[in-house]
């Protein structure tokens, strides 16, 4: 009988310490519908004999989805890796129309700052680096090529709040904005330098491990 009640104990104790190692994890994910909007802003230039005035170049807005990685080292200091899959934008200059498109992919690190420890109402602010990869730049004017810069990496800033639904979910409210840009080629000349700096707004779940 002795026997098996440390059985039973060691048992229980094992699964606690399990449990215990599982409600503690600092892994996270979340999952966002994220609108994207460019701020599209660009130098003046000259081309093909017509002088553009600034903020000529144009890039679409649009909704992207968002897989977040995060990892709390602390219950007020964290830190987000922000993801999404390649996205296709396209490209438009002010009296003349469509230039084409190009393709990027803009992972984000983030460090979190995250307020109200213990409590289900968490607003947070976060600051980091933008890195976005950039190809497939098929864009053109009256038949000369176009061309972009190969990746551009930038700040990156963060303001957001979860609310706690349950031990495992939470409803996520989040702003971000990144300092994205990229030079306009025509050959070897540069025509301009287009800021697309977007403001991403987003709602989304985050799920605790």
């Amino acid at each position: 009988m002795n026997k098996a009640i440390r059985t039973l104990t060691h048992g229980a104790l094992l699964l606690l310490s399990v449990a215990t190692i599982h409600a503690a994890s600092p892994w996270s994910v979340r999952l966002r519908a994220t609108y994207l909007e460019t701020v599209d802003r660009s130098d003046a230039f000259t081309a093909l004999g017509i002088s553009f005035p600034k903020n000529s170049v144009k890039v679409n807005d649009k909704l992207i989805p968002e897989i977040d990685v995060d990892y709390a080292f602390t219950d007020t200091l964290s830190a987000e890796l922000v993801l999404t899959i390649p996205q296709t934008q396209q490209v438009t200059l002010s009296g003349v129309g469509g230039l084409g498109s190009f393709k990027h992919l803009p992972p984000t690190l983030l460090l979190q700052y995250r307020a109200n420890p213990g409590s289900a109402f968490r607003p947070y602010v976060g600051l980091g680096v933008n890195f976005t990869l950039i190809w497939s730049d098929g864009l053109s004017v009256a038949g000369v090529p176009l061309s972009l810069e190969n990746y551009s990496l930038g700040l990156a800033g963060q303001a957001g709040v979860d609310w706690k639904i349950n031990d495992r979910w939470t409803f996520n409210v989040d702003l971000k904005r990144a300092a994205i840009s990229s030079g306009v080629y025509a050959g070897a000349a540069k025509l301009t330098t287009a800021h697309l700096d977007p403001w991403l707004y987003a709602l989304g779940l985050r799920y605790d491990f």
